[in-house]
């Protein structure tokens, strides 16, 4: 493990689209779910509801690739989900220079 990891062990602050509007959430960046974006950092570490997952699994089986197409779809064209790609971006990397 390295300083950096144990640093960066909280939640950090990601946007996610509700409805027609952009808000505030956070991601987490550890335990079972973590890379998620969750309304409170409480909720990263909150039991698993085993019955909730199967039926989403179930749900997500009767598109088949449907699903798939039309969250696409929906993210290409959708002007909130448009406004969430470049909010939700990592800060700009420096570029190296030439030698």
């Amino acid at each position: 493990m390295q300083v950096v990891e144990i640093l960066e062990a909280g939640p950090t602050v990601a946007w996610k689209k509700q409805g027609s509007q952009v808000t505030r959430k956070y991601r987490c960046t550890s335990g079972p779910r973590k890379g998620q974006v969750r309304a409170s950092p409480a909720a990263c570490n909150a039991p698993i509801k085993v019955g909730a997952k199967l039926t989403m699994k179930k749900n997500k089986q009767k598109m088949g690739g449907h699903g798939r197409y039309l969250a696409t779809k929906t993210k290409k064209t959708d002007n909130a989900s448009r406004r969430l790609a470049t909010v939700n971006r990592g800060p700009k990397k420096p570029r190296r220079k030439a030698r």
